[in-house]
């Protein structure tokens, strides 16, 4: 079996019964009720797509993407106005951005998106005191 080395595109949309996710490229689709289910089903999906080529998928072939809109409505813990003031943007503007009513450049993208990665560090290092 022969490996490739491209990423391919996979553009997410939330449903009413989950997601959905396919390529622009290859006629490739799926759906899943959650990421978890959808990152699996497209590695298969893509799995099928490239099986006569005997070409193996790994999840690190595959590269999703998720528009601003439907990313804050599916994490709606990340407030748009707390990660404004974390990566020093104007609140207005990220919700401008959020909405749909401006698109980003790609250095705004890069900001957000590294702010949203910085909170997620800053969560995943919480602990928790119970007694």
């Amino acid at each position: 079996m022969k490996t490739i080395r491209k990423k391919i595109k996979m553009i997410v949309e939330k449903t009413d019964t989950g997601f959905s996710a396919y390529s622009i490229d290859f006629p490739i689709f799926t759906t899943g009720s959650n990421i978890t289910d959808l990152i699996d089903n497209a590695q298969e999906a893509t799995s099928l797509y490239y099986a006569d080529q005997q070409i193996t998928i790994t999840p690190e072939n595959l590269k999703f993407e998720l528009d601003f809109r439907q990313f804050f409505q599916y994490y709606k813990v990340i407030n748009s106005k707390f990660l404004a003031d974390k990566i020093g943007m104007n609140a207005t503007l990220l919700s401008q951005y959020v909405t749909g009513h401006k698109k980003p450049s790609e250095s705004q993208t890069e900001k957000i998106l590294m702010g949203i990665h910085q909170i997620g560090q800053e969560l995943s290092e919480i602990n928790l005191i119970y007694k």
